[in-house]
């Protein structure tokens, strides 16, 4: 027996779909589940919070929370586009499971994020699940670390067709809005992998003139004509894949010798200006920073995730989230079971449960941050010998 399980169930008959998921997801268990987690892919968003209904009931966990999405991952496989129903179950002897539902209040000035739990010393790590047309996740995420500092977030943005059409799904409850997760804190052993799946080009650079997520300068020449100079004595390979998208990140570590890929964080290249010769980034980096240009293809990317899974130092891995963004699966890798197939392949054939995200949350150098184009992963090993904290 097991204390991780995950099942996968598709068809037009949601409902039926999500009742199987879940009776394979505990079906490997050694007790009664304390964490399910569970993910609809459906176009009608009716149907999905049915679904979800219906799982919930199923489950009999102490918490169970989950979201829709335009795909889902369980059983080894992931599915796209496609009516399916993916479950997760985690027996977690002796954990501290905090439930949380935020909300966002507006005052005069600002938005108040509401409904997270107070931290308490032996917090694990949090999983967030938002919704990206009423939260706000980046905001929320990116200063997570003075509101929950030392708090690992794991998770992603549920997926629908607009506005309205998300659902997120908490201990019975459906909710349209917002942000659902948990905290789970005592006798956990836990981990994050955050792959980019990006590629460095080009050098290192110093930025030396910036305004917000404006660059000027990098390395004391105007940033544009920086890009083009890299661009243009790249190898006609990796221009073509600059063209495609070209990316920009910054060094997580000012003080490393070199810095290589994984040592970034990466974001897009959003937009240049040929009379300033400025380029604009999508994040805030100060003067002074370091920063190194970018290419993503699907070799980067699956060497990126296998390389990462190969150094994890936890082992053996019980089971995992994974939570892989919607840029992946079959736009990325040959067919939707890429990220799902190199998970079991590195930790065995443990329970892995997700789905694609709209945008995916993880630490990178421990600090949280909102992703795109990565695989996000929350893999749990043997519980501790330790009684929770009172």
């Amino acid at each position: 027996m097991s204390r991780f399980g995950d099942g996968l169930a598709l068809g037009p008959d949601l409902t039926s779909a999500a009742r199987t998921a879940v009776e394979k997801a505990l079906a490997p268990l050694s007790a009664p589940p304390d964490l399910v987690c569970v993910f609809v892919s459906a176009e009608d968003p009716g149907a999905v919070e049915a679904a979800g209904r219906v799982a919930m009931e199923a489950a009999g966990a102490r918490v169970v929370v989950g979201c829709s999405a335009n795909g889902v991952i369980g059983g080894g496989h992931g599915v796209e586009e496609a009516s399916a129903v993916s479950a997760w179950a985690a027996v977690l002897p002796g954990a501290r499971l905090e439930p949380f539902r935020l909300e966002t209040l507006k005052t005069e000035d600002r938005l108040i994020v509401v409904g997270m739990p107070e931290g308490e010393e032996d917090d694990v790590v949090g999983v967030l699940l938002a919704d990206p047309y009423t939260f706000p996740v980046d905001a929320f995420v990116e200063r997570s670390a003075e509101a929950l500092p030392g708090l690992p977030l794991v998770g992603g943005m549920a997926d629908g067709e607009g506005r309205g059409s998300t659902r997120l799904f908490l201990n019975g409850e459906v909710h349209e809005d917002g942000a659902v997760g948990v905290v789970l804190g005592g006798p956990i052993t836990a981990a994050t992998v955050v792959s980019q799946g990006a590629r460095p080009v080009g050098p290192d650079m110093v930025v030396t003139k910036a305004d917000e997520n404006v660059l000027y300068e990098l390395a004391g020449t105007p940033a544009l004509d920086k890009l083009e100079e890299i661009v243009l004595g790249l190898p006609e390979e990796e221009q073509e894949l600059a063209g495609r998208g070209l990316l920009i990140g910054v060094a997580m570590d000012e003080y490393a010798d070199e810095h290589e890929r994984g040592d970034f964080l990466v974001r897009g290249v959003v937009g240049a200006d040929t009379d300033t010769g400025a380029i604009a980034i999508g994040d805030v980096v100060e003067v002074g920073r370091t920063v190194r240009f970018q290419v993503r293809d699907t070799g980067a990317a699956e060497e990126d995730l296998a390389e990462l899974l190969e150094r994890f130092e936890m082992a053996p891995v019980e089971g995992a989230l994974l939570f892989s963004c919607n840029g992946r699966g079959r736009a990325m890798f040959p067919d939707s079971d890429h990220d799902a197939r190199v998970v079991h392949r590195a930790f065995g054939p443990s329970g892995v449960g997700g789905f694609f995200a709209a945008g995916e949350i993880g630490p990178v150098s421990g600090r949280n941050h909102v992703h795109a184009f990565t695989a996000s992963i929350l893999a749990f090993g043997p519980a501790e010998n330790r009684e929770p904290a009172p």
